[in-house]
């Protein structure tokens, strides 16, 4: 299993990085499967630097606020207007309930029928694991101010035979969902948007400062963290050594482009 991130800037684009969006593909039946993770702002451009629209398998969206999923706009252009037609049938869209009727609205159109001419929407169920390819993936409820709001553990053959584990933390503040969702992962992409010793007033259960998401993956027992969703106006250098300090370990930062074998 293989993770390629897309856009790792917290709750808007940034200078150098589209907003969350993370490519994660694994290998099965001799073909390689793509699923996409979030699709916010600024994503769908830069996806293209890595696969062709076309490879897409899923979409999986852990939250609908825009910075998260508001490029599935563009992918509904690209599907329904593409000159030599979209031959690739529906693109399954996992997400919270209310997935196809708030991008439907972002558009301006009627929610019936929407975009489900294109997209094949998917309501996640807490707690219960869906199959795409080789993928296990079970969300898991965090805390954050939003109707919905999951963290996804996502599972994959590794290249040693072993089931590989990465775990997305979406948006959340500290929880238990958060630690559940992480528990032995090999890889934790967790959320670090405030920063420690600047933030530290501001109220609970909307964002993960550096050392709150050590904690979390030390109480986890994850093998390996890496800080993702951070602000313009965040230091990750900060963050980074906080979260080091509860983790326990080095901790790595999401860069634009980068892909890591998991």
């Amino acid at each position: 299993m293989e993770l390629t991130i897309i856009g790792c800037s917290g709750s808007f684009p940034g200078p150098d990085s589209p907003a969350s969006c993370y490519l994660v593909t694994a290998e099965q039946d001799g073909r390689s499967w793509k699923i996409a993770v979030d699709f916010g702002s600024g994503a769908l451009g830069a996806l293209q630097r890595h696969i062709r629209l076309e490879e897409l398998d899923a979409v999986l969206l852990s939250h609908l606020h825009p910075d998260h999923y508001m490029d599935l706009c563009g992918l509904h252009v690209a599907v329904r207007w593409c000159p030599e037609g979209w031959n690739r049938g529906r693109i399954p869209v996992y997400g919270p309930s209310a997935t196809a009727e708030r991008i439907a609205v972002a558009y301006g159109l009627e929610p019936d029928p929407g975009m489900s001419p294109d997209f094949d929407f998917r309501t996640w169920i807490p707690q219960q694991p869906h199959t795409i390819g080789p993928f296990t993936v079970t969300p898991i409820g965090v805390n954050h101010p939003i109707e919905e709001a999951y963290g996804l553990r996502i599972e994959a053959p590794g290249a040693d035979g072993t089931t590989k584990t990465l775990t997305y933390s979406g948006d959340t503040d500290a929880c238990p969902g958060l630690v559940e969702a992480a528990r032995d992962a090999d890889l934790f992409l967790c959320e670090a948007a405030w920063q420690d010793g600047r933030d530290d007033h501001l109220p609970e259960g909307i964002h993960l400062t550096g050392a709150r998401a050590g904690q979390s993956a030390a109480e986890a027992s994850a093998r390996r963290l890496m800080l993702t969703h951070i602000p313009v106006w965040t230091s990750p250098e900060i963050v980074a050594t906080k979260a080091a300090e509860r983790f326990g370990a080095p901790v790595e930062l999401a860069e634009p482009g980068a892909t890591y074998r998991i």
